[in-house]
């Protein structure tokens, strides 16, 4: 009988949600060729959700299912991207790399702000989650940019 009713509870538990790199971007697509005008690219945005990120060493924080932005760049390999995000609270990055590894910061940028900085980064999608620590969505800023704003 015990085995029966751990059997029906475990088949009524909801599957873990964890950020997905096949969804459709929550704010867009950007497109991007190395030397972009403007730099930076600015998208505004809420950051947050319910997951906590799938990701060792980057599971803290809460983001959305879906990336926020998905940026296609297109570069020769020798530039280095800077992703940051400024936020009305404490907020963190998320990105899954075009190779299909994943970056994260949480304070890099200073005052509760990420920036995740990809040296030589490679041709290809950048999946990009802006989370927070709190439990409410918050307005923030993500930027992009091949210049270091710090």
């Amino acid at each position: 009988m015990r085995l029966f009713l751990f059997a029906a509870l475990a088949a009524l538990a909801l599957p873990a949600q964890a950020q997905d790199v096949s969804a459709p971007p929550t704010f867009g697509d950007l497109e991007l060729d190395e030397g972009f005008e403007p730099d930076p690219v600015e998208v505004s945005l809420t950051a947050g959700g319910t997951v906590t990120p799938a990701v060792s060493g980057c599971d803290y924080g809460t983001v959305a299912e879906a990336p926020d932005v998905d940026l296609y760049y297109t570069t020769s390999g020798s530039s280095t991207l800077y992703i940051s995000a400024i936020g009305a609270d404490d907020t963190t990055l998320l990105v899954n790399l075009p190779d299909g590894s994943w970056v994260c910061d949480d304070d890099g940028f200073g005052d509760g702000d990420p920036i995740v900085v990809i040296e030589n980064a490679e041709d290809g999608l950048y999946d990009i989650w802006v989370g927070t620590y709190g439990d409410e969505p918050v307005e923030a800023s993500l930027f992009i940019s091949e210049i270091d704003p710090r």
